[in-house]
């Protein structure tokens, strides 16, 4: 058995933050996929060492980890070869408060758009009672899919998700002028690039990479980043939603034809 097993699913935003941190310790460890809308993450061996029912979760000697930020900060603990967060105290309560920013603000954001322009299909090619064992079978979010219903999320919350991922870049935009870069700390690649890093993945995927087109240094932010050896081994194919879901792909390009 590999030291560090990690359960996960390609898609998951959650799941790339600790691929990629394991992928940029250079850690070997082994990679489970759980099919998420199959309920793999529901089945009783999975909640026996995850009971929220969520990816990803990360075993260590057979000893379970689990909250990705919470993984993240671990095998940063344990793996001090390539450190990925700042040596001052001070400046690691300030790299903390960002990854508690992000993950109160646009890491529950993107989701909104994601479930309504992917993985809404899904749920309206189930009946109503199916949808709602789905629903009650989630320990952590049966009251997100309710939300959402089998017709997707309304346009004031789609608004309002939006909204709040337009203020995260904005905030990101401010750290990286405040850092000067080329990381949102200054010159050291830290735990809370890796924290937003699938937020603007996954908004580059489903075609809002317009929220930072008038913000260089985003930009740059992720264009170094993609140029990182751990990210192509992070995000290999079919960890992006157009690599899945054909219908995203085609509106991309429906959208790209129409702008000329």
């Amino acid at each position: 058995m590999a030291e560090f097993v990690l359960y996960n699913a390609p898609q998951s935003t959650c799941s790339q933050r600790v691929r990629y941190t394991l992928n940029a310790k250079g850690a070997p460890f082994e990679e489970v996929k759980l099919d998420l809308f199959a309920g793999d993450q529901l089945k009783p061996d999975y909640l026996a060492i995850n009971p929220n029912g969520v990816v990803p979760t990360l075993l260590h000697d057979g000893r379970p980890v689990i909250d990705s930020a919470v993984i993240m900060e671990y095998l940063d603990e344990i793996d001090h070869a390539v450190p990925l967060v700042p040596d001052d105290p001070v400046e690691r309560a300030r790299m903390r408060a960002m990854i508690r920013y992000i993950d109160e603000v646009p890491t529950p954001a993107v989701r909104v758009p994601s479930y309504n322009l992917a993985f809404l299909p899904h749920f309206q090619a189930m009946s109503e009672a199916e949808f709602q064992a789905l629903c009650d079978s989630k320990p952590l979010r049966r009251e997100f899919l309710m939300k959402m219903g089998r017709t997707g999320f309304p346009k004031a919350e789609m608004d309002e998700a939006l909204g709040r991922l337009d203020r995260a870049v904005t905030r990101m935009a401010e750290w990286l002028d405040q850092s000067g870069g080329p990381w949102l700390m200054g010159e050291r690649l830290t735990l809370a690039d890796i924290a937003i890093m699938p937020v603007i993945v996954r908004m580059a995927d489903i075609d809002l990479e317009t929220s930072w087109a008038d913000k260089p240094a985003v930009a740059r932010w992720f264009d170094a980043l993609r140029q990182t050896p751990a990210f192509a081994t992070t995000y290999y194919f079919g960890a992006l939603l157009t690599e899945k879901y054909p219908h995203l792909a085609e509106r991309r390009v429906a959208r790209a034809m129409s702008a000329r």
